[in-house]
């Protein structure tokens, strides 16, 4: 996770894959907003996916800017998914325990989160929960802020340059409903997804 603004890291292969080619959850809610099923279809071929036990995770938090009151959003990237979730406010660790917590249990196996090495990652409070999870849950860090090895930045960065750029609307709840839209949509584009991890380079 970072909790820091995008700035520029795409590489050359996600430039090539993304660039050509809001309803607010409310705190209480619960469940995460997974893809929506959609028409069988011929199964697509991966290459470099790896056969293991746990689930592997990029994970991070955002805050889209916009001129309205503010809107959080936290996201998970799998390797052939990414899941995420709407805050009102800023994201906290409460936010983070609450957004793994559903995570785990809709997955139900061991979870790898990496992500980076920020204030909010080494709270005494989430190490605690996490240490509690008897390693159901593990995390790794990355270098405290480095945007550029994070596959979840490009989902940002897909969702404010491609899908709600320009957008002009008048409430933040109109906001967060068109953004959880392009969002859903994006989580049905296999071949985005893939662009994401490509453009962090990371080996698994």
């Amino acid at each position: 996770m970072d909790a820091t603004p995008y700035r520029q890291g795409h590489q050359r292969a996600v430039r090539s894959a993304i660039q050509r080619g809001p309803f607010v959850a409310p705190a209480t809610s619960v469940g995460l907003f997974l893809p929506e099923a959609r028409e069988a279809r011929p199964p697509t071929q991966r290459t470099g996916d790896c056969s293991v036990q746990a689930t592997r995770l990029a994970c991070a938090q955002k805050k889209p800017s916009f001129t309205w009151k503010q809107l959080s959003a936290i996201a998970a990237l799998s390797l052939r998914q990414f899941y995420f979730r709407f805050f009102p406010g800023a994201i906290r660790t409460e936010q983070i325990i609450e957004f793994l917590g559903t995570l785990k249990r809709q997955m139900e196996k061991p979870l790898l989160i990496v992500w980076d090495g920020a204030a909010i990652h080494r709270s005494r409070k989430l190490n605690a929960w996490l240490e509690g999870l008897n390693g159901h849950i593990v995390a790794a860090r990355l270098p405290a802020y480095a945007p550029e090895l994070s596959p979840v930045e490009a989902i940002w960065a897909y969702l404010k340059k491609h899908e709600i750029a320009n957008l002009c609307i008048n409430t933040i709840g109109e906001v967060g409903q068109f953004a959880r839209n392009r969002l859903k949509s994006m989580q049905r584009r296999p071949a985005l997804i893939n662009a994401f991890w490509k453009q962090a380079e990371l080996n698994f």
